[in-house]
């Protein structure tokens, strides 16, 4: 139940304006700091404190009001000044009367004088003060009339963790960070569980792919295995799967998306990729690997005959305006480079009534270990984090003054029949950004070396330009639309240019390129930068799942939730890059 329907309808609106939806997102709205309204005989010089004073005097002018008081805790007398004081201030005060202040004590020269004290009536009190779109006097009533240690354990805080959030509203002696982040984490996780949605699936599958595996020409991964293993018994229940496999650039995804397609046989699989390319090399695979199972590709240019005789439908997004036949399983490579709508929409066309095919959603995106068990709360997550192989890539980061050594190991790799990647980060030259483009460029590559293609993102032939390369070329010139696609197993060199502009996720990405087949590879990263941290650090590390968690270091992650935030703080207390055993125990306490 949302907090909103618990509330009473007076106060409905203050809570929407806070953007508070639970208790515990209540609790989190912790207060910025506390005020002392207990009277002290003593005086706290350069501190805040309350005087029990009677106005002896009061004075004007244009700029300021000043008071004389006679601080009756203190034994003294104490001037007040308000400058540039506002009408209602005049009024606020009479000769005679007597008051409780609160304000700042400095003293010189044997006078003390206390800047803009406010009346108070809270006295002997610890008050907390919260920043909040509300005033702190409104603020102070909710938490007291709402927030309770039974509000906060219906909604399934543990009392100890409900306990501590309710004494940092007490006082600031407790600063219990687990609490808050526990809790943080909580709120969220629970609400990305309460958007699962389970659906009847639309059969069983048990296909069997443990002898087809016993048959390749290579042994499979512990992670490649273990993962088809957890899709097999999520083809085994009668609720439809919803699983992410997220694997590194060159971990073997390929080898799970046949296994499973195998193990939906005698029923029929359909993949989707995002390109041309992808959904070729992912058809020579599957006619490679499964010699015995009727594959079909789908694209912009095949002929649109009937697709029913088919147990293995592979395609772009020409899929979404052909007729599907029923699937019981469907499968979408490099996921997040399709829109909400394409995904529904090839949903709906092989939805059956009430019921679901299997779903599976492959990533070459690398995301830290803490994001995946936040992810698991709405959806199965697999990670695959090994390779088949080493990959051998020596990652450096040059300039200006290393181009002489690079042209020269360019010249040596081309001279191996090696291929050579150079990617800037502009097609047409921009005043905004240091770096030549690639129409200022291609004329001194084309000048000094004989096979040189080029391609970008607005490229139409840019699929047809990346075959031909792979082929027949020696240097290609790109732009970042190379990231995902095509193997290009001669490629041993990428240099990416301007290299501090780009994520390090991008970066692992375009240096998952070479190196493919075991091929001794290299990556230089140019920038005009002195230094770079990021950088530094990038070169050191290989495996991409450190890499997504040295990104987030640097970037911060985005909103699972309301998918607004590609990167930017998400959480206030939560840091994605260190808490990956508070994410633990908030999973197991939510499956609890």
């Amino acid at each position: 139940m949302s907090l909103l329907e618990d509330i009473e309808k007076a106060d409905q609106t203050k809570f929407q304006k806070l953007g508070v939806n639970s208790y515990a997102q209540l609790a989190l709205l912790i207060p910025h700091k506390f005020e002392d309204y207990r009277i002290s005989e003593y005086l706290r010089e350069g501190e805040n404190q309350v005087i029990d004073a009677t106005v002896e005097y009061i004075s004007q002018t244009p700029k300021t009001l000043q008071l004389t008081l006679f601080a009756h805790n203190l034994g003294y007398k104490i001037e007040a000044v308000f400058f540039r004081p506002k009408p209602y201030m005049m009024r606020q005060f009479i000769q005679g009367e007597r008051y409780y202040l609160f304000g700042h004590l400095t003293c010189k020269a044997g006078r003390c004088q206390m800047s803009h004290p406010q009346k108070i009536t809270a006295i002997g009190e610890i008050v907390p003060k919260y920043k909040t779109p509300l005033r702190t006097d409104v603020m102070q009533r909710l938490i007291k009339k709402y927030l309770s240690l039974k509000a906060l354990e219906n909604e399934g805080i543990p009392e100890k963790i409900a306990k501590s959030l309710l004494s940092l509203h007490v006082s600031n002696e407790n600063s219990d960070t687990y609490a808050l982040k526990f809790t943080e984490l909580y709120d969220y996780m629970k609400a990305l569980q309460s958007k699962r949605r389970y659906f009847k699936a639309t059969e069983r599958l048990t296909g069997q792919w443990k002898s087809w595996s016993q048959r390749l020409p290579f042994t499979l991964t512990e992670e490649q295995v273990s993962t088809i293993e957890a899709i097999e018994n999520d083809f085994s229940k009668d609720v439809s799967a919803k699983r992410m496999i997220v694997g590194d650039v060159g971990s073997g995804k390929t080898m799970v998306i046949l296994a499973s397609a195998l193990m939906a046989q005698p029923s029929r699989a359909i993949l989707m990729a995002p390109t041309t390319i992808l959904a070729n090399q992912l058809f020579e695979e599957a006619e490679k690997f499964l010699p015995n199972m009727k594959s079909v590709l789908v694209t912009n240019t095949t002929k649109k005959a009937p697709l029913d005789e088919y147990n293995f439908i592979i395609g772009t997004h020409a899929l979404l305006y052909r007729d599907l036949p029923q699937a019981a399983l469907v499968m979408i490579d490099e996921q997040h480079r399709f829109g909400t709508a394409q995904r529904n929409k090839l949903d709906k066309m092989i939805r059956q009534d009430e019921s679901h095919p299997h779903v599976l959603q492959f990533s070459a995106t690398p995301i830290p270990r803490t994001q995946a068990m936040i992810d698991s709360a709405h959806i199965d997550v697999s990670l695959i984090t090994q390779t088949p192989f080493e990959k051998d890539i020596d990652s450096k980061v040059i300039g200006k003054s290393d181009f002489p050594d690079l042209l020269q190991h360019i010249k040596d790799e081309i001279a191996q029949e090696h291929q050579v990647l150079l990617v800037y980060p502009l097609v047409e030259q921009s005043e905004a950004i240091n770096y030549q483009s690639i129409e200022e460029a291609r004329g001194y590559w084309e000048k000094h070396f004989d096979k040189v293609a080029v391609t970008h993102g607005k490229d139409k032939d840019k699929e047809e330009v990346l075959l031909r390369f792979r082929e027949e070329g020696d240097i290609l010139i790109a732009t970042t639309v190379v990231e995902v696609g095509i193997s290009l197993p001669r490629l041993s060199t990428v240099v990416i240019v301007g290299a501090e502009r780009l994520g390090l996720s991008t970066l692992h990405q375009l240096r998952g390129r070479v190196s493919r087949n075991g091929l001794k590879g290299y990556c230089y990263l140019f920038s005009h930068q002195k230094s770079s941290q990021r950088l530094e650090e990038f070169v050191k590390t290989t495996n991409g799942f450190d890499i997504a968690a040295l990104d987030l270091k640097f970037r911060q992650s985005g909103d699972l939730i309301r998918g607004d935030m590609q990167s930017g703080k998400r959480f206030a207390y939560v840091d994605m890059g260190e808490d990956e055993e508070l994410v633990r125990d908030v999973k197991m306490h939510l499956v609890s």
